[in-house]
């Protein structure tokens, strides 16, 4: 998975087709979502990973204002606290409400409304957790996170080899953990707003052997 974007040669032009980014489930995702989930949709070890990934990056952004994408009542990030302020999108409003994290959060289907409604240059970190293969229109929703981003700034994508197949858009369901490092990569590439991505395998030893879930990140800093 490391080496998946270290010598990618892209394509000049967006590779994707719009079946790419068709899902099972067309329905508004209101519906889908509207029952709060105050549960984790991952295991205990790639939380654990995730969340020591963020205790290295963080601090190198020393009072960050970070923006938590396709957030639920938990964002994973490390108790002592390096940031100034968290704001988070989601799509239930009682998860929102119970994120204990968050300073401000607002309901939003990025999928319905890719814009963010956040002002420009106004983020140090952004992060998205296991939730961005949900988006059907991601090239417009990472351009919003360059957008929100300052310069030298960093997104930040985590995922692993579960979703809900309803709902994860097709191209996702076609391919495996290598391809998606590549497909997220993809998008911070062809925003031409990001400096190479790169992705990082987190997984634990029990996730290489098929009894955790496996913890995979790819992320980039914005261009200064």
């Amino acid at each position: 998975v490391e080496e998946a974007l270290r010598s990618v040669s892209w394509p000049a032009e967006w590779p994707y087709e719009p079946t790419d980014f068709s899902r099972q489930d067309e329905m508004t995702d209101t519906f889908f979502y509207q029952s709060p989930r105050l549960c984790t949709h991952v295991d205990d070890s790639f939380i654990a990973n995730l969340t020591r990934h963020y205790e290295k990056v963080f601090p190198e952004y020393p009072g960050a204002r970070i923006l938590d994408l396709c957030s639920s009542w938990i964002s994973h990030y490390p108790e002592e606290k390096t940031w100034s302020h968290v704001s988070i999108t989601g799509m239930n409003e009682l998860e929102l409400k119970t994120n204990g994290q968050a300073n401000d959060y607002s309901v939003r289907d990025l999928n319905a409304q890719p814009e963010l409604p956040y002002e420009s240059g106004s983020f140090d970190i952004v992060t998205c957790t296991v939730s961005f293969d949900y988006l059907a229109k991601p090239l417009e929703v990472m351009r919003e996170v360059a957008r929100v981003l300052k310069p030298g700034g960093m997104v930040i994508l985590s995922t692993s080899n579960r979703c809900f197949p309803t709902k994860a858009v097709n191209i996702w369901l076609r391919t495996g953990d290598v391809e998606h490092c590549l497909i997220y990569g993809s998008y911070m590439h062809y925003t031409g707003a990001f400096e190479p991505p790169e992705a990082k395998d987190l997984s634990s030893v029990m996730a290489k052997t098929g009894f955790a879930d496996p913890t995979y990140v790819i992320q980039a800093k914005k261009k200064a």
